[in-house]
């Protein structure tokens, strides 16, 4: 019996339908990176879980398992990435995986709040892989979290660093605005290119009784931002105080340095 063309489409496309609600697409490392560099992390958790349930190569599922540590690092899920950075630890003998996995770990530990834990992550980091290609990385993370833990000199070190030995890396533009930081700790609510709205966000501030203020810096492309912040503290335990205060109020918060 002869099958019309027709028909014959029609079962084809049946066929394809069915094969991929079977989880037969096509998912790759790429497709897991692109999701994730488009800050796509929601898909990028989902693309790799998908791609781990088909028991790929063990190089193909740690690589797809870091992708899976870092979405969730990124949505704000570190307990979950500090499962997965920590199986992977025990599992890899990549050295240029095992250098990042231990700097999601840290960040896991550092967006957390846990910054001694997040210190000795990266210090251990430091010491077991000085040829590391994200040294100049390292170093900024070193210099973050010695800032959070109002160690200034020691901080000011690291970025020095980052700035004599690796001054065209991406890390250098951040390094050179975190020496212009003040040794105290303020809250940012807002960053604009207009000076006049920057205005208006300190006025509003002032009349809530907050020593709010402009902070002038320049981004990679050379355009001023007006950065509005409030307080001038010594402990990181008071600004994260007048952070909640503010997230309160309905303002963008983030603790500087």
């Amino acid at each position: 019996m002869k099958i019309s063309f027709t028909k014959k489409i029609h079962w084809t496309g049946l066929l394809l339908v069915v094969l991929g609600l079977c989880g037969f697409s096509d998912v790759t490392l790429t497709d897991i990176e692109t999701a994730v560099i488009r800050q796509d992390y929601r898909e990028g958790r989902r693309l790799s879980e998908e791609l781990l349930s088909r028991q790929p190569d063990k190089p193909t599922a740690l690589a797809a398992s870091y992708y899976l540590g870092l979405s969730c690092v990124l949505m704000g899920q570190g307990a979950e990435a500090k499962k997965i950075f920590k199986k992977l630890e025990k599992e890899t003998e990549d050295q240029n995986l095992r250098d990042k996995v231990y700097l999601g770990l840290f960040d896991a530990y550092y967006m957390e709040g846990h910054f001694k834990k997040a210190l000795g992550i990266i210090q251990k980091l430091q010491h077991t892989s000085v040829q590391s290609e994200f040294m100049s990385l390292i170093y900024l993370k070193l210099a973050r979290v010695n800032l959070k833990l109002t160690k200034w000199d020691k901080a000011r070190d690291y970025l020095k660093k980052i700035i004599n030995n690796y001054p065209n890396s991406l890390e250098v533009h951040t390094a050179r605005q975190l020496l212009e930081e003040k040794q105290y700790f303020a809250v940012q609510v807002g960053a604009f290119i207009d000076r006049e709205r920057a205005e208006k966000l300190v006025s509003e501030l002032i009349q809530k009784q907050e020593y709010a203020y402009i902070v002038e810096t320049l981004d990679r492309h050379s355009r001023t931002f007006y950065r509005v912040r409030v307080g001038q503290l010594s402990y990181l335990g008071e600004a994260e105080k007048l952070r909640k205060k503010l997230s309160k109020q309905g303002y963008p918060t983030q603790i500087y340095p």
